[in-house]
């Protein structure tokens, strides 16, 4: 089987593709043969062991996928040849993997392989976020830095389900247009506009409810200062790379609430909760209601390529590859 290896902590261009021995499950384990398996931010700080997961050398890069059972362990119950999407945490790059039957979510008849693969990570960070985290009500007015991205454009849109008033902000007006395609009511170029003056101006004169901030940077204090009494700032992820450092007399002054989105425990600690979460997922994706967009498929053997995409923050949806 092919396989991607980060075999050195070295650029996306030392990555290599190396065909391996079939996978064997072992008990209670099942080998699904992968479809797709979908890139994203965090892919590139894993082979440059930047991120706080530290796998062990040889690893695959790909913390989701879709695919299909073929192989059950010992004791295992599952049903093969059954479409399935999972979430790993890393190794989903190859065209078998090894997992375990709690870790697999059955993916609806009507929704192709390639929208399956890659709702795991974005959508169930945004689900995460919005609805256990900041509890996110109808009517209330979301701000999404980095909303065209994929964790953003999950946020848009499920923000769009749940009802809020969304103003996406993003860094060029091509993004801003596609977020306006997803449901965003307001948009704000922040490399052209003053973020925190534009965020109070269309939020007046509450200010926002929630700011969604998968970016950082110089951006998380400027939103955090439009901010609405007793709001709610989503730290998310830090694609500027930049962490930033808030002043914590502004969180006093808000009466506001500043909360971590650490999605990989979230799964890990809170199980139950996050299987409810993907079959919500993955049935509004069987019915249209969000888009899992794809920006670009492409063969294991572009993956320096897909990964260099991502690390310029040049795209929309999600990055594949195709086994």
């Amino acid at each position: 089987m092919l396989a991607v290896l980060c075999e050195s902590f070295e650029a996306a261009a030392r990555l290599t593709v190396r065909d391996l021995p079939d996978a064997v499950p072992g008990p209670g384990e099942v080998v699904v043969e992968v479809s797709y398996a979908a890139l994203n931010f965090f892919d590139t700080l894993l082979i440059a062991n930047k991120y706080q997961i530290k796998p062990a050398l040889p690893f695959s890069p790909g913390a989701e996928f879709a695919g299909r059972i073929r192989a059950l362990g010992p004791g295992t119950r599952a049903s093969l040849g059954a479409r399935v999407a999972g979430y790993i945490g890393y190794g989903a790059c190859r065209a078998q993997i090894v997992c375990r039957p709690d870790q697999l979510t059955p993916i609806p008849d009507a929704l192709p392989d390639r929208i399956a693969a890659g709702l795991a990570v974005t959508y169930g960070t945004a689900l995460h976020a919005l609805r256990q985290r900041a509890r996110l009500a109808s009517g209330e007015t979301l701000a999404v830095l980095g909303a065209s991205g994929g964790t953003g454009l999950a946020a848009v849109e499920i923000g769009r389900l749940i009802g809020a008033r969304i103003i996406a902000c993003c860094s060029s007006p091509d993004k801003l247009a596609f977020a306006g395609r997803a449901g965003a009511a307001e948009g704000i170029d922040y490399k052209r506009e003053n973020l925190r003056d534009r965020l109070k101006s269309l939020s007046a004169p509450k200010g926002v409810a929630v700011v969604f901030d998968a970016v950082g940077g110089p951006f998380s204090e400027a939103a955090l200062r439009a901010i609405a009494w007793k709001g709610r700032f989503l730290v998310v992820g830090f694609a500027s790379g930049e962490v930033p450092k808030l002043p914590l007399n502004l969180v006093l002054l808000k009466g506001c609430d500043v909360m971590g989105v650490f999605w990989g425990d979230f799964v890990a600690r809170e199980p139950a909760q996050h299987e409810a979460n993907m079959a919500q997922i993955l049935d509004w994706a069987a019915k249209g209601a969000i888009s899992g967009h794809v920006h670009a498929e492409l063969p294991p053997q572009a993956i320096a390529a897909a990964l260099d995409l991502i690390q310029s923050r040049q795209v929309q949806g999600k990055v594949l590859i195709q086994f």
